[in-house]
């Protein structure tokens, strides 16, 4: 008779903490209701759950656990938050990732104690972006009207030129934009980080590492920065999370 096949098991790694005196339980809470808990090797300790040795898709559930259990270790100290989807083969090879990288985890722990991540995105809030544009800058507004007041079919060299005009003003405007609001901030936060706006319409997205306990002054700075924009732009922060854009040790399995 043929012997059943075993399946392996691995470690999914959620984050890395500082060391406690005791190894962490925190309950089923992990992907596919895994138990998590810690794992330590020198001043730091890995948490994980116990997971079939194979790749984890990115599915919503999964992912939502993920980051549950990130917001629970936020909530309870320093954590670096970890992407999603990395598997170690056992406890062996987990302490020994966690042996290879452990001067630079200890620092960016120390970095980020006692800190949460707050975002905030600037969007343009008006119906058409390239209208608001157009009727905002002169510059703009001639070179369109130039363009499509000409009598025949608009040449593709035009519609280029036209789109290279919008394009540079709409970096100068961030830019701008982006300059003002940080002003504002800059005096709540310890670090900002500009990421690329994911969308025409937004003019700034922004990271900002935050220690817990002025997180009320940093939000009403927010507020105070609105008040130099009038309504077609809409402010919307978020937070507090795990510090995950000020985080850039690199775990490799």
């Amino acid at each position: 008779m043929a012997k059943p096949v075993t399946q392996r098991t691995g470690k999914y790694l959620y984050a890395v903490v500082p060391i406690a005196q005791e190894e962490r339980h925190y309950g089923p809470i992990g992907i596919d209701g895994g138990e998590v808990y810690t794992i330590a090797d020198g001043r730091v300790s890995a948490v994980v759950s116990d997971v079939p040795n194979a790749k984890i898709r990115p599915e919503r559930r999964q992912l939502a656990a993920h980051h549950q259990v990130l917001k629970r270790l936020a909530s309870e100290g320093a954590v670096l938050p970890v992407v999603f989807g990395i598997i170690a083969d056992g406890p062996k090879a987990l302490t020994r990732i966690l042996d290879m990288h452990q001067t630079a985890l200890v620092e960016q722990l120390k970095r980020v104690e006692g800190k949460v991540e707050m975002g905030l995105r600037v969007t343009w809030d008006v119906p058409n972006i390239f209208e608001f544009f157009v009727n905002t800058h002169e510059e703009l507004r001639v070179l369109r009207d130039q363009v499509f007041h000409r009598g025949s079919e608009v040449s593709q060299e035009d519609k280029i030129e036209l789109g290279r005009l919008f394009d540079r003003l709409l970096g100068e405007d961030r830019a701008a934009h982006t300059a003002t609001v940080i002003e504002v901030l800059h005096p709540h936060c310890v670090e900002i980080k500009e990421n690329k706006p994911r969308t025409e319409r937004e003019v700034m997205n922004l990271a900002c590492l935050v220690r817990q306990h002025i997180q009320k002054q940093f939000e009403e700075a927010v507020f105070e920065a609105a008040k130099l924009f009038d309504n077609n732009y809409s402010f919307d922060f978020n937070g507090p999370w795990p510090p995950h854009n000020f985080v850039d040790v690199n775990l490799q399995v």
